[in-house]
């Protein structure tokens, strides 16, 4: 056999993640062919042309080349150069994410074995390859798949839940999170930049919405990760930025959503991109840039991404008794502009700076989705604007590798920035809104201030690689929230005071003070006695030592601990939780040249989540007669002993309600401050006098690998975690249980069930203490005492595209997650009674399907098509109101419309999550077509979203309060309300030059 060339895609590129923070690192594994034996003193090279970057090591006794600390940018060539023994082996086009060391194995092939004139091995670089390093359960989507995909407004959340093991959430507030790992609350995600926090710290989700414009890949860690990662029991998001190189490129784009004019018809409202409704009227229009290269050639290079979008939107203001119907518009605002610079100031010593700033306008303008009586002067508008800016260094010494990373970020979420003054209810005859005027009637407005320190230090002794570092995120908050300090006024008109609004023809430009000449009725008034702003500063202390034990050429162990404390978990109590050690273990056995086995265990600690701590200061008081409630709440055994007051309680927001006020006349915060001891509410909260212990999680893994060839990886892993100390709401002043059956109700009319329905006043009477002048009748504490169950088992099939037309990701979940609280904000049913609330999580499904395929079928064209398939999501059953005249059938006065965390009863005979909603099923569509051109490529995009038009009641990202998972009466009765469905059919079409 005999020809001038020979190659071959035998060649393993093993892929691992590996504890490192701002950089990226390779290990080569060189390996005979024939007898798969390492091959020791082998000098391997690796040369990055884009950034004149090259080095060589030689192999040890397991074979094995280490390189440590290298950039991102760029791609990689690694090679055996040929010798007096070898044929060179080669594996070109490597490219490289944060945080994550890639494997490569070259199979050295001796003269004798063939008679060739030439020989080069060379490797497949591909990211479907198998990870014989450690047991880490995580995937990765690249530059190009992201860039491939059919994603929505080129937001890289949208992209996310293709990956195995995330799914699309039902948030509990529209702008919470849109993605779910594991099934968990979508807050408790941890969301990172090259290694960096990225998390929106009062309540959870990312800080700065990062475009896809500016990702090189995105990971998601799900499992068994590095010790090095923590601050959550969940998984890990984090996205490796783009860097320049030698070559200038870049890109420019235009992309447009033209809307209803082209899209499927639905009857539903759907969402934004920051999670809020949208119906008539939308359309979307965005614009960005990139640029790329070098600053000086060699040494130091830039990228550089700004991209904006604007939403317009319609709303209806429609007013029958007022013979008015206006088409009111707004528009929504994203602009985020990122730039990093990488510096190599020697060939052991570089830099990266990185900053990212998020400008994000959300306008409410008046009106409604399907006609509402919001006038556009109680329009308002929601700031969410972040800054992060951040330097990374690393120095590699000799056998070891020190980084100093600092960043700062500031983010303000401003949920309604408006003009100062009153908010106006108006109300015809019959009591239905006439009207919404002025103030949005609330105050939030948070600011947080963190700096996130960190330092690392990875060292190798033989088999041993030691990696030991520490971390502090210190976060600094501002709240300003509660009531309208300028007062709310309910008022109601009769029938010649409508009749005379009408006659006066007003117009959208109805403003609070037309109103005083009709002089209406005001049926109440009230008013925040405390418009301050507070809040404390919240440190996280994170202490992390692991060693990677090389065994041998075939076993690697990886054990590890860490250490959390967070500063907030002290609470009322005297002292915080200090024991926060986690051990971690896992193993990687390569069981053949095309096969691994791998496993761990884990304990996984999560921070204490900041709104937890607000909340607790915010809707506090330190009222006498809320003190006299406390020392009875100690005396009878429901607050420890040692409880002191001092320290659980907090002069918080306080609205003061008054019926008999004249229109606009109502008191000032500063008239009623003499009476602020006397004022009754309906709930206070607490800080919790033991302090909250840190959730916690035990996670176990186990799964099996298989290169099936050079570009195409089989693997199997089942998880299993148990987790403790979850977040959830205590009532230490709940009322006796009460209890109503499905037997209860057989055969009863509506006036017999309402009598069944137990009154507030007879709740109260039940309660252990009873509510006085400045107390309260609910007393709330947040604890950490929820726990939560999850198995799953998750199976993958990848290919990479490689020389071929096509390439595909499959996987397929089957999962089961039970918890007993769901949130924060979760509430018992009935009397603090936990154990009943054990179900499936809101965000629970039994079987997921993903697939991803790509097919070129010429080489200007290209078609992208993306299928999930899901079981349906829980459903939770609520009483019907009209039938019982009320949700809140036990009398604790919890009947508001957020079923999921609690706040108002559950059908009796129905327990939680007890019902579920059909299957869903959507595929995209994206095709693009490249017209070369002088330097570069224009590229043709046109993507098709839900491309069958099929209307799913589950399986999308929705807010729990207007999903179709709260159901009204027994899952017996067949009766499935469409709140909601999923966006019908909708187009997106783009155009850009890339160079």
């Amino acid at each position: 056999m005999s020809f001038r060339r020979f190659s071959t895609g035998f060649v393993l590129l093993l892929l691992t993640t590996a504890p490192v923070l701002a950089q990226a690192g390779l290990e080569v594994t060189v390996l005979h062919y024939e007898t798969r034996t390492p091959i020791e003193g082998v000098e391997v090279h690796v040369v990055n042309e884009a950034i004149g970057y090259g080095a060589d090591v030689v192999t040890n006794g397991q074979g094995k080349a280490r390189f440590p600390s290298i950039t991102t940018a760029g791609s990689y060539d690694v090679f055996v150069p040929e010798g007096k023994v070898y044929y060179e082996a080669r594996a070109a086009g490597i490219r490289l994410r944060a945080n994550h060391t890639r494997s490569v194995v070259l199979l050295l092939i001796p003269f004798r074995t063939v008679e060739l004139e030439e020989v080069t091995v060379t490797g497949q670089t591909s990211f479907a390859q198998i990870n014989t390093m450690n047991a880490e359960v995580s995937s990765t989507l690249s530059e190009q798949e992201v860039v491939m995909l059919p994603v929505e407004g080129r937001d890289v959340t949208r992209a996310l839940y293709r990956l195995p093991n995330v799914t699309q959430a039902t948030g509990f507030f529209p702008e919470a999170p849109n993605v779910s790992i594991n099934g968990a609350n979508s807050l408790y995600a941890n969301y990172l930049i090259d290694g960096m926090d990225n998390n929106e710290n009062f309540l959870g989700g990312q800080k700065f919405a990062i475009p896809i414009g500016f990702v090189q890949d995105v990971t998601v860690l799900t499992n068994n990760y590095s010790t090095e990662f923590g601050r959550t029991g969940n998984g890990v998001f984090n996205l490796t930025t783009r860097s320049g190189s030698n070559r200038l490129s870049g890109e420019v784009f235009y992309l447009t959503r033209p809307g209803p004019a082209i899209d499927g018809n639905s009857p539903y409202a759907q969402r934004d991109l920051s999670g809020n409704q949208v119906k008539d009227g939308f359309m979307r229009q965005q614009g960005g840039i990139g640029l790329g290269g070098p600053l000086k050639k060699d040494r130091t290079f830039f990228y550089v991404n700004v991209e904006h979008t604007t939403d317009f939107k319609d709303n209806v203001l429609q007013v029958p008794q007022l013979g008015l119907a206006e088409t009111v518009q707004g528009e929504n605002h994203f602009t985020y502009a990122s730039a990093r610079i990488d510096h190599r100031w020697s060939a052991r010593l570089r830099s990266a700076l990185r900053m990212n700033l998020g400008v994000v306008n959300i306008e409410r303008q008046g009106g409604g989705l399907e006609g509402g009586t919001t006038f556009p002067s109680a329009a308002n508008k929601q700031d969410r604007n972040s800054l992060l800016l951040a330097l990374q260094n690393t120095y590699l010494g000799r056998g070891f590798v020190y980084e100093s990373n600092l960043q700062y970020s500031r983010f303000r979420w401003n949920y309604a920035r408006t003009k100062a003054g009153p908010q106006i209810s108006v109300l015809d005859p019959q009591e239905f809104s006439l009207a919404v005027l002025g103030h949005p009637g609330f105050l939030f407005d948070d600011l947080e201030n963190t700096f996130d320190i960190q330092q690392k230090v990875t060292a190798t002794r033989g088999i041993h690689t030691f990696k030991f570092g520490g971390e502090l995120v210190s976060s600094d908050f501002s709240l300003t929230g509660g009531g309208n300090p300028s007062g709310n006024y309910t008022v109601k008109l009769d029938a010649d005071q409508v009749e005379q609004l009408r006659r006066l023809g007003p117009g959208a430009d109805l403003e609070a003070e037309d109103l005083r000449a009709l002089d209406p009725q005001v049926l109440n008034y009230s008013v925040e006695l405390q418009p301050k702003a507070f809040g404390v500063r919240q440190n996280l202390y994170s202490l992390y030592l692991e060693d990677l034990i090389s065994v041998s050429d075939r076993l690697n162990l990886t054990l590890g601990l860490r250490y959390d404390y967070d500063n907030l978990s002290k609470g009322g109590a005297a002292s915080g939780d200090y024991n926060n050690l986690a051990p971690r273990f896992n193993f990687n056995y390569r069981l053949d040249a095309r096969s691994s086995l791998r496993g761990g265990y884990g304990i996984f600690y999560d921070k204490i989540v900041y709104a937890i701590y607000s909340d607790a200061l915010q809707q506090n008081s330190t009222a006498a007669g809320f003190r006299q409630q406390l020392e009875q709440l100690i005396a009878l055994g429901r607050l420890p002993p040692d409880t002191d007051l001092d320290r659980i309680t907090f002069d918080g927001n306080l609205t003061a309600d008054f019926a008999d006020v004249a229109y606009l006349e109502g008191p000032s915060p500063a008239e009623v401050q003499a009476s602020r001891e006397q004022i009754f509410s309906n709930e206070r909260r607490i800080l919790n006098p033991e302090g909250y212990d840190n959730p916690y999680t035990h996670q176990f893994s186990l799964g099996y690998q298989r290169q099936l060839n050079g570009s195409t990886l089989f693997y199997v892993d089942l998880m299993h975690t148990r987790s403790f100390n979850l977040f959830r709401l205590r009532d230490l002043n709940a009322p006796a249980p009460f209890r109503l059956d499905a037997e209860d109700l057989a055969g009863r009319s509506p006036a017999e069930l309402q009598a069944l329905v137990r009154s507030q006043a007879a709740a109260d009477a039940s309660r252990p203490v009873a509510p006085v002048p400045g107390g309260a009748r609910g007393i709330i504490v947040s604890e950490t005492g929820g726990e939560a169950r999850y198995w799953a088992a998750s199976l993958n099939l990848l290919r990479d595209r490689q020389d071929d037309r096509y390439a595909y990701r499959v996987s397929y979940t089957l999962s089961r997650l039970r918890n007993n609280t769901e949130d924060i904000n979760f509430r018992a049913q009935d009397s603090n009674d936990f154990e009943a609330e054990w179900g499936p999580s809101i965000n629970d499904r039994t079987h997921v399907i993903s697939g991803i395929f790509y097919f070129y079928p010429g080489p200007d064209l290209s078609v992208s098509v993306a299928a999930l398939l899901q079981s349906g999501q829980p459903i939770n059953r609520i009483p019907d109101a009209f039938l019982f005249g009320t949700t809140d059938l036990n009398g604790d006065g919890r009947s508001f419309s957020d079923a999921y965390v609690g706040n108002s009863d559950r059908q009796p005979g129905e327990k939680r999550n007890s019902d579920r909603l059909p299957w869903s099923n959507t595929f995209d569509v994206a095709l693009q077509y490249n017209l070369p051109v002088s330097n570069g490529r224009i590229e043709v995009r046109a993507d098709v979203f839900n491309v069958f038009d099929v209307e799913n009641l589950s399986g999308y990202s929705n807010n729990a309060t207007q999903s179709n998972q709260i159901q009204v009466g027994p899952a017996a009765n067949g009766v499935l309300v469409r709140r909601n469905a999923s966006p019908p059919r909708q187009f997106q079409f783009g155009l850009r030059y890339v160079f």
